[in-house]
């Protein structure tokens, strides 16, 4: 409990910077009653701590359980403390270099300071109208090496990172769902990430996935946040809506006498609370040996593992594409160089989500748009 209560002082803390560097270095020097420094301080340190209000909310940081105008509001309020302080330390560097070329002290102008928190205001809202969308359909066509004839034109619809939650909530869900079904796909799968709250938190909100059809059925695997809100009683949930889940097991679809492997794995985060990690060797026992392998892997970090094993295509998420223009380099390094889109992996493709939904303690998104991802399989010609 104390190594828990650690790690949450140490969060808070974290997302407590971008305050306190505009508190220091864009509201300090602005030529303002000490009155009114004080109020707007106090009120973005309450923004920097939304987080800390989820806990309180809901028992969890991932989860905040407030109506959902004030989320929004809290997204923005956090976006635009985290662009601001950016920006103003681009301008701070900026300053810092032409100081040392003309070796005189110089002022950054008030106007500029105004005019930086306005874009990060703007920007904020932008972000944050971005993450809240309904996804488009993405199409994506994928060569396959020793396809089947019966799975040429085979569609794959993938949906990831929804995060049910009171910012992502039922009438969203709902629309993802209508569009997701008239998509004219083969097979939907859910590559994890379904929600943000307990079963109770949720049970009206994830109600319409129940609605998911498709003619070869809905497949899935869970993401790192199932395992944040107890894992079995989201299992069970799931599968009583009709999910197919592959926590380390496979199916086989047959059509037309071929066969195509859809195996899924648990996330890598499993193990944290008692469950069971990510197994391929256990996911594939027991598949037909000639089959092409479509692998779902919440993470998309062990992909070279997958591609190792013959698998031929891998869908992920997780990385939510990054987010921001220019993060998704940060977040690459965290998951082996893979944040958005396709890459080919010795002969295998991984396709990374930007996902479909977003965490509702990080809400933004500037040049990397949500999807709903539609595959077309094609053989490799």
């Amino acid at each position: 409990m104390p190594a828990k209560a650690g790690a949450l002082a140490i969060f808070n803390v974290v997302f407590a910077v971008p305050a306190l560097i505009v508190l220091a270095r864009w509201l300090w020097p602005l030529p303002l009653p000490l009155w009114a420094k004080i109020l707007a301080g106090i009120l973005m340190l309450a923004a920097s701590q939304f987080h800390f209000w989820s806990r309180l909310s809901s028992g969890s940081v991932f989860a905040p359980e407030f109506p959902r105008l004030v989320v929004i509001l809290f997204n923005w309020a956090f976006g635009a403390l985290v662009l601001l302080a950016v920006f103003q330390l681009v301008i701070d560097l900026g300053a810092l270099l032409t100081m040392l070329v003309q070796r005189e002290v110089i002022r950054e102008p008030d106007a500029l300071r105004y005019t930086i928190a306005s874009l990060a205001a703007v920007l904020a809202g932008i972000g944050v109208a971005n993450a809240l969308r309904i996804p488009p359909i993405k199409d994506v066509t994928v060569a396959i090496r020793d396809l089947p004839p019966s799975f040429d034109g085979y569609r794959v619809v993938q949906l990831t990172d929804l995060h049910i939650s009171r910012l992502f909530t039922s009438d969203w869900a709902q629309a993802v769902v209508d569009r997701t079904n008239a998509s004219g796909t083969d097979l939907i799968v859910v590559t994890g990430d379904f929600i943000d709250g307990s079963v109770e938190m949720r049970r009206h909100d994830i109600a319409p996935l129940r609605q998911l059809h498709a003619p070869n059925g809905v497949y899935a695997i869970p993401g790192n946040h199932e395992y944040f809100f107890d894992y079995g009683a989201w299992m069970r949930q799931l599968s009583g809506m009709g999910f197919r889940m592959l926590p380390n097991v496979h199916a086989v679809i047959e059509r037309g006498g071929d066969q195509l492997i859809v195996a899924g794995v648990t996330d890598l985060s499993a193990p944290s609370v008692g469950e069971p990690g990510p197994d391929l060797a256990l996911a594939l026992r027991g598949a037909p040996a000639n089959a092409p392998i479509l692998l779902l892997d919440h993470q998309p970090g062990k992909a070279r593992d997958a591609a190792a094993r013959g698998v031929v295509l891998q869908l992920s998420g997780h990385t939510h594409g990054g987010m921001i223009a220019g993060l998704d380099r940060i977040v690459a390094r965290a998951n082996a160089g893979f944040v958005s889109g396709r890459y080919d992996i010795g002969g295998m493709t991984l396709y990374v989500s930007n996902g479909t939904g977003l965490w509702p303690g990080f809400a933004v998104r500037l040049g990397v748009p949500s999807e709903i991802t539609r595959f077309t399989l094609r053989p490799m010609l």
